[in-house]
C-alpha cells in the first residue's frame, strides 16, 4: 500500500484527487494539507511514502516547502503537481529534490503512474520534459538565460518583470534595497538584460509567472 499526503490549497481539488487515487487499491490518502506551513507541520507528525505537492500556497510556496523537506531529510518522496507549465518550474523543482513534476492538466492521465514510480524512489517526467532535460544535460547548462538564475534571483527577476521597483521588491521580500541591487546586478550578468524594461519584455515574451 502506498501512503499518500495531498498538499493543495483548494479543498475541492483535493477531494477530487483523493477520489481519483483511491479508485486504485494500492494507493491510500492518509492526510491532506491546505498550506505550506500545514504541510510541514503534518510531515513532522506522520510519515508517508509520497507527498503530492502544489507550488502555489498563500503562505510558504511549494518550492520553499520542497527545500525544507529535503533539508530536514523527511522520509517522504515528493511529486509536484502544479498549474504552472513544465517549462517554467519543472527543472527547478527536480533540481531541488522532487522526483516528479506533472501539470494538473495532464494529471488524469499520468498521476497514478507517477505516484507508483515515485513511491519506488524513481523519477517520473513526461516525454516533453524528458526531452527538455536531455537537451539541458547535453549542453551542460540551461537553455534559456533565466534558467541559470538561483531561486532568489529568479524570484526577484519575476518581480522586476511585474514592474516593481527596487524599493517595492525590498519591502515585499524583507530585504534591504542594497541587497536587491546586488541581486539585480547578478541577474543582469547572467541574462544579459541590463534594464527593467528588457526584463519586463523578456518575462512577457516567455510567459513567465511568479509563484504566489
Amino acid at each position: 500500500m502506498i501512503d499518500v499526503i495531498i498538499a493543495d490549497d483548494h479543498p475541492l481539488f483535493r477531494k477530487g484527487l483523493r477520489a481519483t487515487l483511491e479508485e486504485h487499491g494500492d494507493i491510500h490518502v492518509i492526510a491532506e494539507a491546505g498550506s505550506g506551513r500545514e504541510t510541514l507541520n503534518l510531515l513532522s507528525q506522520q510519515t508517508c511514502q509520497v507527498l503530492i505537492l502544489d507550488i502555489s500556497f498563500p503562505d510558504v510556496n511549494g518550492i520553499e516547502v520542497l527545500k525544507m523537506i529535503i533539508g530536514n531529510a523527511y522520509a517522504c518522496r515528493v511529486l509536484i503537481l502544479s498549474t504552472y507549465p513544465e517549462k517554467q518550474y519543472a527543472v527547478r523543482c527536480l533540481r531541488a529534490g522532487a522526483l516528479s513534476y506533472i501539470t494538473k492538466d495532464s494529471a488524469s492521465k499520468e498521476l497514478v503512474t507517477a505516484v507508483r514510480r515515485v513511491a519506488e524512489g524513481r523519477r517520473y517526467v513526461s516525454m516533453n520534459l524528458a526531452d527538455q532535460m536531455a537537451s539541458i544535460l547535453s549542453k551542460g547548462e540551461s537553455g534559456l538565460p533565466h534558467e541559470q538564475l538561483s531561486d532568489r534571483e529568479f524570484e526577484i527577476f519575476c518581480l522586476i518583470g511585474k514592474g516593481l521597483a527596487v524599493g517595492q521588491i525590498a519591502s515585499q521580500l524583507s530585504l534591504s534595497p542594497a541587497t536587491v541591487y546586488t541581486y539585480r546586478s547578478r541577474i543582469s550578468f547572467k541574462t544579459g538584460l541590463s534594464t527593467s524594461a528588457e526584463v519586463v519584455r523578456y518575462v512577457i515574451e516567455h510567459g513567465i509567472t511568479l509563484v504566489d
